[in-house]
Formats: C-alpha cells, structure tokens, sequence
C-alpha cells in the first residue's frame, strides 16, 4: 500500500500522484473482505480471479510506464509479463484467459509484493518528475500514461465486483463478499417521458479531463424527434414480461437472443431465482428478497431488447442517450453510496441516468468518424474491439463517480449477463 510521504511542487503532478495513491489503494480495500481461498477462483472464461487483477493492474503500470521510462529497470518477475498480459499482441505472448484460475503460484502474498514494488517505482518516477529529471516528451507521456493507468485500474474495480458477485453466486452456499449498506425501501417514481426535438446535435467528449480514445473525436449527428424514459426500467415492470410468457415467446425476439434463450434455458434475469412464490436475487451481501422498485440488472442485450419490443418500444441509440445524459448534473447510486446493489430513484436525483446500471443501448459499439487508435501496443486498448458489441451508457453501483461522464462507452457482447447491466426504453416521435 502507498502512502503519500513526498511534498511534490507541481500541481499537476501532485494531483495525478495522489490519485495514484488512492485508486491503488482502492483496489486492495476491494479486497480486504475474501478470506484466501476467494482470491484464485474463476467460475467462467469472462470472469478473471481477484488475485489477477490484482497482478494485471500492476503489469499495466510496469509494462506501458516503468519499463519505457525508468532507466535500468529491474522487472519484478521476467515471467509476469506472460502471466498477466491481458490482450496486448504487440507486447507479446499472454496466458490463456479461460484458464487464469488454474494459476496457484504466484501465490497472493507474492502479487501483493509485487503491487508494493510497482507502487515504490512508480512513486519515485512521479517524484522525479518535479525534479525535471525527465526530459518534457517523457514528462508528458508519463503523466498521460499514469492516467491511462488509472482510469484502466478502476475499471478492473469494477471488474472485481461483478467477478467475485459471479463466483460467490456459483457456490452453493451463496456466500456474502461483505454487509452491504440497507437499500432506501421506496417506490419507484411513474415513468414520463423526456422528449427532444429532430435537429442535428453534438456528440463525444468536450473538456479537458480525461477521457478514453473511444469517445472522440466530437462530431455532429442528426437525430429524429424521439422521447426517453426518465428513469430506469424495475424489477416489477420486468416481472410483467416473465409472467407474459416473455421467455417464451419468440416473437419479441431476435433470432441470435433466441438461440441463446433455448441453449441457455433463460428463464428470467441472471442471478434471480424463485422459491415458493417469492423471488429472490444473489446479491454481493448474499440472497435478498427481490427489490421489486430496484432497476432491472443483469440482463443481456437480448432480454432488454426484447422486453422494448414487447411493450411496443425500443432502446435509445447511444446518441439519443447523450444528448439525454448531458444536460444533467452527473448524479446517481454509485460505489461511493456502499449499496452496491441498483435502487430505486432517489427523489433528488433527476432522471436516474447515472449510477445503478449500465444502460443498454442499440448502437453497435463502432469508431466515431475521424477515429483513430494509437500507435503502438496502447493502441489496442479500445479500437481492436469495435465489432460484435453493444455500447452501455451512464456507470452502475459499483463505478466510481469520478470515472463516469455522459460522452463515456462501455461495450459488451449482446449475450453478457453477469455486468450490472439493466434497460432504459425510448421510442421515435
């Protein structure tokens, strides 16, 4: 664990420093509730163990930023870099992914020495950096590297919650991660309708914060007249569909989100189950009682698609959804609220668009025009995945809220179920 120790001069460079500190610290805290059997299990090729992300995070930092700009650096491990590669064909040869949970060694211990060694390089780089011992090209590149990094290493924060949701729910005993903050017992507020105008608007990222590749360049889209929900579907409203015969009809259906209902046997959301007549749902804190004003979640984009279809109504493409999202204050049930669990809208929170759930989106998660990856191996962090995906919009109960913003696109495979995923319905005017 860090401690910032070091008085650094420079504004910038002080603030990027202690963001270093807190978001590394963030991720151990993550797991400060696993006891040490939960660290290395892997209940299916998409989840990755706690003790690999662990460790990935810290190949990033020592991969894309010690290695390049640290003269004479040592690497912790010369076999980590095999280990916990995640994607990256331009740095060299990974680990399969469906088998990361066979890796017993390194043990737990060991990636946690090596996070100590990542994070005592990584301070004495940012460090020198107000001592002008890199040149102003390195300086730059290392600063925008270490945002690159952190930003990367909250969303394997995020990963980390749905992961270990994912293999505690596939242990029969349905253990708890930890005690979760009791959920507010309100009623959902009665849906309305936001309505905007056909004309032409203006999309992507605007500012001078950080934001991902993927979400410029900006550029102007042309919009028919449309109306947006103002808030997200419910459980209960969902539960109108289930008990319509929704899984078993085709009719709503695309014919791949079909296929998937038949082989998969989909009979309601993911992690629901049914006892007597009452619903529950696995939670982080274990099996609760299903929250029937909560948000939908865990749902594909096959299910909220054919949820829209069934009640005569579509979802919003994602540019119907940030010209929604970015009119509003960036307010919502995030991680920071310690629900981590959907719930229903607050009062003072208008419109629900942030927090909660990603928001499934009809927009195949594609370039915007005048895009372009970056050279070299960090290149391949967003654009090398443009194809076969939806995008998501607006965080959900386990994102930070320092890590969201309305021109921000997640992107998932229309079948992924165990992502915090739930519906936003539109319909053209």
């Amino acid at each position: 664990m860090i401690t910032a120790t070091s008085a650094l001069r420079e504004p910038d460079i002080t603030s990027i420093y202690q963001a270093f500190c807190d978001v590394r610290t963030e991720s151990e805290s993550i797991c400060k509730p696993l006891e040490i059997e939960d660290y290395g299990v892997q209940t299916m090729p998409d989840v990755s163990p706690p003790k690999w992300h662990l460790a990935h995070t810290s190949w990033f930092f020592e991969t894309f930023i010690l290695k390049p700009f640290v003269k004479n650096y040592s690497v912790f491990h010369p076999k980590y870099e095999h280990l916990f590669n995640s994607y990256y064909e331009q740095v060299g040869t990974f680990h399969p992914r469906p088998e990361r949970g066979l890796l017993s060694r390194p043990t737990v211990a060991e990636i946690f020495e090596y996070r100590q060694y990542i994070d005592k390089q990584m301070g004495e780089l940012l460090v020198s950096l107000t001592n002008q011992i890199a040149c102003p090209n390195d300086q730059k590149n290392i600063l925008t590297r270490t945002k690159i990094g952190l930003n990367h290493e909250q969303q394997h924060q995020e990963l980390m919650f749905t992961d270990i949701k994912h293999n505690f729910a596939n242990n029969p005993l349905k253990p708890g991660y930890r005690d979760l903050k009791p959920t507010p017992q309100v009623n959902a507020n009665p849906l309305h309708w936001l309505e905007y105008p056909a004309g032409t608007y203006k999309m992507g990222y605007r500012g001078d914060d950080y934001s991902f590749d993927n979400e410029g360049p900006e550029h102007k889209v042309y919009l028919e007249s449309f109306a947006i929900a103002d808030r997200l579907t419910t459980n209960e409203e969902f539960l109108l569909f289930i008990e319509a015969g929704g899984y078993h009809n085709p009719a709503d259906w695309l014919s791949d989100g079909w296929k998937k209902v038949q082989t998969e046997q989909w009979q309601h959301p993911f992690y629901w189950s049914k006892e007597n007549d009452d619903w529950f749902e696995m939670t982080l804190a274990g099996m609760r009682p299903l929250d029937m004003n909560a948000p939908i979640s865990h749902v594909s984009f096959y299910e909220a698609n054919a949820y829209a279809n069934w009640l005569d109504k579509r979802l919003p493409t994602e540019q119907e959804w940030e010209v929604a999202a970015s009119q509003l204050e960036i307010k919502g049930n995030f991680r920071e609220h310690g629900y981590l669990q959907p719930i229903a809208a607050d009062k003072n929170v208008s419109y629900q668009f942030f927090g909660d759930v990603w928001e499934w989106t009809q927009s195949s998660y594609s370039p915007y025009p005048g895009y372009k990856a970056a050279a070299g191996a960090l290149g391949e962090y967003n654009g090398k995945f443009m194809s076969n995906q939806f995008v998501l919009r607006g965080g959900s109960c386990v994102t930070p809220k320092n890590h969201i913003r309305a021109s921000y696109r997640n992107f998932f495979y229309p079948a992924d179920r165990w992502q915090y995923s739930g519906i936003r319905l539109a319909e053209t005017l």
